[in-house]
């Protein structure tokens, strides 16, 4: 349960997430998984060799982990669902974004790929550093019933690189906070506390109206440099009407801070 599966499309975007993956792997003392599936594209020319050379390659970029390579053809998401149930403790990837070439695969696709999964995972973006402490992990009060699902990961995380744990609110004016949401804020200054993470709790006005709220946790994260943001990647039923457009611009946001995420 400690390997780090590391889906990949074989482009240098998709390196980022292997370059992530062995951040954590080495870290947690554990291995990677490096998958790759073939499209209809690479099936019909016959690249197998290619594709088995293109990953060796990623492969031989990994120096601090052991890696295991496996390419599988068929349906993208479904082989990397799948494979998501074999055991593995954590899901690394890098995405395109949402004006990247490969939409189909690890672009605007992301969102529904990270819910299928049956793992946390963590994303990544082209632009994300290439070394990150994770010193400061940024998790937005959400009131969410299956929120323990991503303080498992947060923890995890935060645990394993000594992290800081922000519980990030936002206050807008006149809008009362759900009974759900301030349980779940208590109940994530509970858990963090017995798991002995350090944390800090932020209450932040809005700086002005919003409906959602992806931007101001974007700006928020960069501001205290932090290695991560950790969301839900489902809708909780407060927000399920602009739920997917936000988790989208947060999965794929321009400054490229890696997002945690769990269902």
């Amino acid at each position: 349960m400690n390997n780090i599966l590391c889906p990949t499309d074989l482009s240098a975007t998709a390196m980022q997430g292997v370059t992530y993956a062995e951040i954590i792997a080495t870290r947690l003392s554990s291995s990677i998984s490096l998958l790759h599936v073939m499209d209809n594209k690479e099936k019909k020319a016959d690249h197998s060799a290619k594709a088995k050379a293109e990953l060796e390659n990623q492969r031989a970029l990994v120096s601090q982990a052991p890696v295991v390579m496996h390419i599988r053809e068929g349906e993208f998401m479904h082989e990397i669902t799948e494979e998501s149930r074999a055991g593995h403790s954590l899901m690394v990837c890098s995405t395109h974004g949402i004006r990247g070439l490969r939409q189909s695969l690890f672009g605007t696709d992301i969102i529904k790929l990270v819910r299928k999964v049956a793992i946390p995972s963590l994303v990544v973006q082209k632009q994300s550093p290439r070394t990150n402490d994770f010193g400061t992990i940024v998790m937005p009060v959400a009131a969410h019933a299956e929120i323990d699902r991503l303080l498992d990961a947060v923890c995890l995380l935060a645990k394993s690189f000594g992290s800081t744990v922000h519980i990030y609110q936002l206050i807008r004016p006149g809008e009362k906070a759900s009974e759900e949401l301030e349980r779940n804020k208590a109940h994530m200054a509970e858990r963090l506390t017995a798991e002995a993470v350090p944390f800090k709790q932020v209450e932040e006005a809005s700086k002005g109206f919003s409906v959602g709220f992806s931007w101001p946790t974007i700006e928020y994260a960069q501001r205290v440099g932090a290695g991560c943001i950790a969301i839900m990647s489902v809708a909780s039923d407060e927000y399920r009407y602009i739920a997917d457009a936000e988790k989208e611009r947060l999965l794929t946001n321009e400054p490229g801070i890696p997002v945690l995420c769990a269902h």
